[in-house]
């Protein structure tokens, strides 16, 4: 009998069950890719949108138009001004633009609350899909705008808003489809890899918006729509929701221990205590409240137990209010506030703080603040590592965003120093920033989605990821209007703005790092009994 060949023995190595693993993770990190491919263009387009220049005279204009109309002889449109694009030519220009970036990121935060809701009584292949066809429409169509010759400020904000709105459907459909086909062993270092596709998206919409920025930006746009829209049609004839749709067994947990976020962790063969000992603990209310939910819970969330059918989409779906209750769900959902903050406005304006201070044009500042997504695809993979390794969600997060604020007053002075200064410090920045941001919205995320006191409740795990992002999404609204305001009194207050909400996403954390170290020294007195 022949040998088999060494790609066959390669294939037949796995199981089943690990095929489909594999397949949906990439499936679902190319389609969040997919939608953060597709907001990163208006970034980029800024520089184009606007462009620094010299007061105008008659003459000048005069002149421009015969040359635009010597080099165009097709029709192409025209723009009666060397600043920019109309109405973005302005003095106020700066505010114009925060305009756009408030105006999506606005509605995205006002429609991930209701999102998390709609999306766990709906079928998330059907709503993921309709989503992604929106998303591709609404962004190629602020691209039309270029090739109809449209100069009103409100077709643009409407086509934002619209966006936005479209693209809450993404984030909690993925995360609940990622959170039933993996268990919580190794889920930091699973979800910071998985994670990496923001930074993919970010890095992959600056190339693809950089290549055409300074021909016809309105292609930075129409591109990225049409990849949104194919990818929707690949997860309508892909995506598979649930192992049990494919008779796949559900992941068991690769270790006895729970990982802790400040908020919970699993008793396993715990030592007996003499009263004095039970007594204590039992004052504590929350962990007589986890106590009492391990003891009664009906089913258990880290057995390799299949969900049946019916116990999957007949639980009812948890409320807006229970899943606020759930401990450690408003702390991380404030800290991500203030960690998104300073993620989003280094996503929207770093381009245009890249051409401000090193005198680039659009493309190769696009290009360069791509270097800060790849910084980031670091960051959320070593804090899934660290958080796995320690078993402390909140005080990974903690200790990165402790070095993060000192690292933002050192990008502020260094990255005036000239080029090369500006690549180190953007990969350091971006790791320290999006460390925190990749861990709460994922792992963190997926935690508390299947948190204990929800007895096997695995519908919760859509409305707590969209009521952690959502809240998120408030604070990257607010980081880009605010740098629109600031900036024009000095790009170092919006660092000062970025460093004073770093500060503050810490202090919320205060409590919960406080939490995992008080289980810690509770874990040694069992050890020791």
């Amino acid at each position: 009998m022949a040998q088999l060949p060494p790609g066959i023995r390669f294939i037949t190595s796995f199981s089943r069950d690990q095929w489909y693993r594999a397949f949906i993770f990439s499936l679902t990190f190319l389609l969040y890719a997919s939608f953060h491919l597709s907001r990163k263009p208006i970034s980029i387009v800024k520089g184009e949108l606007h462009k620094h220049c010299a007061a105008s005279h008659e003459v000048e204009l005069d002149s421009y138009k015969e040359y635009a109309a010597q080099i165009q002889p097709l029709k192409k449109p025209f723009n009666a001004s060397q600043c920019g694009w109309e109405p973005f030519d302005k003095n106020n220009y700066k505010q114009l633009l925060g305009a756009l970036d408030y105006s999506f990121l606005c509605a995205y935060a006002v429609g991930m609350y209701l999102s998390g809701l709609i999306g766990e009584r709906l079928p998330i292949r059907y709503y993921l899909t309709g989503g992604m066809l929106a998303s591709g429409l609404f962004t190629a169509m602020f691209g039309l705008g270029y090739f109809y010759n449209i100069h009103n400020l409100w077709f643009y904000i409407m086509a934002q808003i619209a966006n936005g709105l479209v693209q809450t459907t993404g984030w909690p459909s993925v995360v609940t489809c990622i959170g039933n086909w993996f268990g919580k062993g190794r889920r930091g270092l699973i979800m910071g890899i998985w994670n990496s596709h923001t930074s993919v998206g970010n890095i992959l919409g600056s190339l693809i918006a950089a290549y055409w920025v300074s021909t016809c930006w309105g292609l930075s746009f129409v591109v990225p729509g049409v990849i949104v829209a194919v990818m929707g049609i690949v997860c309508f004839l892909f995506l598979i929701e649930h192992p049990k749709d494919v008779s796949c067994s559900c992941t068991p947990s690769s270790s006895s221990k729970t990982f802790l976020n400040g908020t919970s962790r699993c008793r396993i063969q715990m030592p007996t205590l003499n009263a004095k000992e039970n007594g204590k603990l039992q004052q504590d209310p929350e962990i007589q409240h986890l106590l009492s939910d391990s003891e009664n819970s009906s089913v258990s969330l880290n057995s390799n137990t299949v969900v049946s059918g019916e116990g999957r989409h007949g639980t009812s779906a948890i409320s807006f209010l229970g899943a606020l209750r759930i401990p450690g769900v408003v702390e991380f959902s404030l800290c991500l506030l203030f960690a998104k903050l300073v993620s989003y406005t280094f996503l929207f304006w770093l381009p245009l703080y890249i051409t401000s201070v090193e005198h680039l044009d659009a493309k190769r500042a696009g290009d360069l603040s791509t270097l800060f997504d790849v910084g980031g695809i670091f960051g959320g993979i070593l804090a899934g590592l660290i958080s796995d390794r320690l078993e402390k969600r909140a005080s990974t997060c903690g200790m990165m965003l402790l070095l993060a604020a000192p690292t933002l007053y050192m990008f502020s002075t260094v990255s005036k120093m000239g080029l090369e200064a500006t690549v180190v410090m953007l990969l350091i920045s971006g790791a320290l920033v999006n460390g925190p941001y990749a861990l709460i919205t994922t792992a963190v995320s997926a935690d508390l989605g299947t948190h204990k006191s929800l007895k096997g409740n695995a519908r919760a795990l859509s409305t707590v990821t969209a009521i952690i992002d959502g809240t998120g999404s408030v604070g990257a609204a607010l980081g880009p209007l605010l740098a629109g305001l600031i900036s024009p009194s000095g790009w170092n207050n919006v660092f000062y703005m970025l460093m004073v909400a770093d500060a503050c996403a810490l202090l919320l954390l205060l409590r919960l790092i406080q939490k995992e170290l008080q289980c810690d020294a509770d874990h040694t007195l069992f050890k020791e009994h």
